[in-house]
């Protein structure tokens, strides 16, 4: 059984037995920065350790920021991010262009995929060398797998690698069109938010699916745009919209994006967010690719938050028409 607590204001649960420094060190937060309240009574700092969380517990953590700082941030299973632009470790022509590619992107969350030990070459350099776990959140992902036993196997494996909760499922339904099979990722769902893991789900454009999911515990909603590495953009931007205001949980654009144009257009429908992979790492400048969709999620929100003018059947003038000459 899991803690049940609040946490800023959000449910969040930890393992049984966790302490206020132990939660601490689970959410990349540095002890000695922050200050925390439990059930309305200050904590002190030199008592974290032996601080046990208990069900029911409402806390706040809080900190320094500038005063009067506009921070346009988005939270997931607890943890807030400043950056909307999830990126991916996959197809890049070595690890330092990746690293490089997501230092341009300000993604502060990476997509990984677990692979076996290359154990003829335990020397060869490996992800970590390159994009340090410590700066970046590492988000395991089942990219490749075709049932729920499966992923959920994976992600179990992640977990004991790397000690990573926070997980994105993926269970795919065929090979050709890489297209979700949501029988299994609503069933592997319900799984691993049993087993503790806060998951972020890869699912079709459907409304309905997308609130199957938020029920049974999902942290996170992931509709594709258009089938994974297509780069054909947002296909569906209708359902994509309704997903949205029908949303409890962040919904993030996952797959199909192509350029930048395409992120932007994701973030204008109201998404918290967009995972890529393809569209940087196939670019033939990466880094430069990466640059321009974080320029790109930054302007779609900015123009979603200011509210697009209304379409209209006709021209309507800029200018009054009135005295003319």
């Amino acid at each position: 059984m899991m803690t049940h607590l609040t946490l800023n204001g959000d449910p969040h649960r930890v393992a049984p037995g966790t302490t206020i420094a132990g939660l601490l060190a689970d959410l990349g937060l540095d002890a000695t920065k922050v200050a925390v309240e439990r059930n309305l009574v200050i904590v002190p700092r030199s008592t974290f350790a032996a601080a046990m969380l208990s069900n029911g517990d409402a806390l706040e953590v809080v900190h320094f920021v500038g005063g009067g700082q506009d921070t346009d941030t988005w939270t997931v299973a607890g943890r807030t991010f400043a950056s909307r632009l999830i990126v991916g470790t996959g197809k890049y022509a070595d690890y330092a262009t990746n690293a490089a590619a997501v230092e341009a992107s300000g993604a502060q969350i990476v997509t990984v995929a677990v692979r076996r030990v290359n154990v003829t070459d335990p020397g060869k350099p490996l992800l970590t060398d390159f994009i340090d776990p410590k700066i970046y959140t590492y988000l395991p992902n089942t990219a490749g797998c075709f049932t729920g036993d499966d992923a959920v196997r994976t992600l179990r494996l992640a977990r004991e690698a790397g000690g990573w909760n926070l997980v994105k499922l993926e269970v795919l339904g065929e090979a050709r069109t890489l297209y979700p099979d949501m029988a299994e990722t609503l069933r592997a769902t319900e799984i691993l938010v049993k087993d503790g893991f806060d998951v972020m789900v890869y699912c079709a454009d459907d409304p309905i699916a997308a609130r199957k999911l938020e029920d049974l515990g999902a942290c996170a909603i992931m509709p594709l745009g258009a089938p994974i590495g297509s780069g054909l953009g947002v296909q569906n931007p209708v359902m994509l919209r309704l997903i949205v205001e029908g949303a409890r949980v962040p919904v993030l654009v996952d797959a199909g994006v192509g350029t930048a144009s395409d992120a932007a257009v994701a973030m204008e429908l109201g998404c918290d967010g967009v995972l890529m992979n393809t569209a940087i790492a196939e670019a033939k400048d990466p880094v430069a690719m990466a640059r321009a969709m974080k320029l790109a999620v930054e302007a779609g929100r900015l123009a979603y938050g200011a509210g697009r003018m209304a379409k209209r059947r006709y021209a309507d003038p800029s200018s009054p028409l009135a005295g003319l000459i």
